[in-house]
């Protein structure tokens, strides 16, 4: 019997009551403190930062995030498409600019957004000509424009889809001006997601079809004629089309050992570029060339192929640093991260040129180190450290979903790391950082592992420093499992819309969906394992560190439940646990104000429970 099951019902007047509550218990504790450090992290926040960009005849469109807004503009000619704040106006409400789409000759504009931060949104359409409006409720996505209309996605979380399948599923559309159908996902279950891509030379729809995040499907077909698309590629492993050219297309596949490999589908299938040292991350055609972003402990670098596979060249950076690719048409969009270099934009053609880039001042050091875990794996981990050294360590991680932890920008780091801290990012199983392998370690029944590595960086940690744990989402958990079974290597917990109940996950909201990464807790041998680390039935009265639990009400991918109820049980042993919840928040973030007080918040009780400022 689950005593806290009725906080899963977010109406009901308690929660209210116990958010207003602990709220206030929150604010007593950092003591006026996130007020005082506001400021600096909002000037770090403001930085303009890039976050998608798409190349079209008529200049590069960019979302970026600047002074205090969201906007979406056109960067050769300074028009602002979109502008956060002029959302707010006409709503009345926080907004956050979610993703966008346009077409390459810039006629048509798609645009995302939500209020408080929630997944589910609004999607805008503007036909740019004749500034005819568009609404659509709830938000849908993937939006491929065509002459007479546009293919999209819809996620289905509280209905059913049109074919009769519960929720939450997702199915893919055409729309014109004479109807809507579905063309694609007919019967699939919840656990089945897709992506739709029109290739370089417009001719050709690449439709992907995932089974969670581990086995893949490829159709290939006419763009305007989705009946015949046809399955060209089955892999019991991810793997995701790069395009089509002359007759042949190249897949990226992680069949084999899990790094990577780049194969050519034609009358036969040819391997091009074959598995190497590193896991292969992406890759893009450019210019008839491949180009091909590689992660080396947990940092990019690009190599550059002909179509036959013959290395052309390698591309570094400096500092270590995370590559994405935007767009590609001619020529190839590329989004560059570090943890002291918010936002820079390259475009490469022949040679890599830079057209927007955001610094920061200051001397910064990033440095790497390994430590074993406890069946002898290798875990890497970055530490990144100012002019100053004081015996703080900040640790992030995550490990889970193949999503790597490279360096990236986190403005509430920076004021840390200026007053002496150590900021520290743990590469950890679960996560892409080493291959498909790497990921299936840290999966299913194998989820120990990757607490045990976490559990090792920070024992390690421990001898030099006072180590402060942080995770977000399944970094939560990460976290969380972590306090209830460890609780001595860490001096505080940091846990961030964490997934917590393990046996109940897939009742939750969109929870279903993560069965294949975590597994099935109605399945009884998936239960066993799941009930093993679960944070939420394994907590007992332990020495606890102090520890921030934090979560936002408009959060529908996460519940929030997951985290009031984690509180509770962690109150009933006297665990010196603190709730913040804020009200205007969901799980992809917040208005820039709202976030900016998350932020400050999240600082504070850092320097507030490991004694920085006493």
């Amino acid at each position: 019997m689950d005593p806290y099951e009725w906080m899963e019902n977010l109406e009901d007047e308690r929660i209210l009551k116990l958010v207003n509550e602990e709220n206030k218990r929150f604010r007593d504790y950092v003591d006026g403190l996130s007020d005082k450090l506001a400021d600096e992290i909002r000037h770090y926040y403001y930085l303009p930062t890039i976050w998608e960009a798409k190349i079209t005849k008529k200049g590069i469109i960019a979302a970026i995030n600047e002074h205090g807004k969201q906007v979406v503009k056109n960067l050769s000619s300074g028009e602002i498409l979109i502008d956060s704040k002029d959302l707010e106006k006409e709503l009345k409400d926080e907004i956050l600019l979610q993703g966008f789409s346009v077409d390459e000759h810039l006629k048509f504009f798609a645009y995302n957004f939500s209020i408080g931060g929630s997944d589910e949104g609004i999607t805008r359409i503007v036909n740019l000509e004749s500034r005819e409006v568009e609404e659509i409720k709830p938000s849908i996505n993937n939006i491929i424009f065509l002459r007479d209309g546009y293919y999209f996605s819809r996620f289905y979380r509280k209905e059913e889809s049109p074919d009769g399948m519960k929720p939450p599923v997702e199915r893919l559309f055409w729309r014109d001006k004479n109807e809507e159908k579905m063309v694609f996902g007919d019967g699939l279950d919840s656990n089945y997601f897709m992506y739709i891509k029109k290739s370089n030379d417009g001719k050709y729809a690449i439709l992907t079809k995932t089974f969670g995040w581990n086995s893949s499907e490829i159709y290939l077909g006419p763009i305007e004629n989705p009946e015949k698309w046809k399955k060209v590629y089955k892999s019991e492993v991810p793997a995701e089309p790069i395009d089509i050219v002359d007759g042949k297309l190249y897949v990226l596949t992680r069949e084999g050992s899990g790094y990577g490999k780049i194969i050519a589908i034609g009358e036969d299938i040819e391997e091009v570029v074959p598995e190497g040292e590193y896991p292969l991350e992406w890759a893009e055609i450019v210019n008839g060339k491949i180009l091909a972003g590689y992660l080396v402990d947990a940092s990019s670098k690009l190599k550059l192929f002909s179509l036959e596979g013959k290395k052309v060249k390698e591309i570094k950076f400096e500092p270590a640093g995370k590559v994405i690719p935007f767009d590609s048409k001619d020529g190839i969009l590329l989004k560059y991260e570090s943890f002291t270099i918010p936002s820079r934009l390259y475009e490469f053609k022949d040679s890599m040129r830079i057209i927007h880039e955001t610094k920061i001042e200051g001397e910064y050091k990033i440095k790497e180190d390994f430590v074993r875990s406890k069946d002898g794996t290798n875990i890497h981990y970055f530490l990144v450290e100012g002019e100053n050294k004081n015996n703080i360590a900040w640790v992030f991680g995550y490990g889970g979903f193949n999503i790597s932890l490279s360096p990236r920008f986190f403005p509430h780091v920076v004021p840390f790391l200026k007053m002496g801290g150590t900021f520290v990012v743990a590469n950890l199983r679960g996560g892409s950082e080493y291959g498909e392998e790497w990921h299936r370690a840290g999966m299913r029944d194998k989820k120990q592992n990757v607490f045990d590595d976490f559990i090792s960086v920070l024992e390690n940690l421990k001898k030099d420093y006072k180590v402060v744990a942080w995770g977000r989402s399944n970094g939560g958990l990460l976290v969380a499992a972590t306090l209830v079974q460890r609780p001595d290597v860490m001096d505080a917990a940091i846990i961030g819309y964490p997934v917590i109940d393990m046996l109940r996950f897939h009742k939750m909201y969109i929870g279903k969906v993560w069965i294949p990464e975590y597994g099935n807790p109605d399945n009884p041998e998936d239960r066993k394992f799941l009930e093993k680390y679960s944070p939420y039935h394994n907590v007992k009265k332990k020495n606890y560190p102090p520890i921030m639990i934090y979560t936002g009400l408009h959060d529908d991918r996460v519940h929030p439940a997951h985290a009031l109820k984690f509180f509770m049980k962690l109150r009933e042993v006297d665990a010196p646990v603190y709730l913040r919840v804020e009200t205007k928040s969901g799980h992809m973030g917040a208005s820039p104000e709202t976030r900016i007080r998350e932020l400050a918040d999240i600082l504070a009780f850092v320097l507030k429970s490991t004694e920085v400022l006493n």
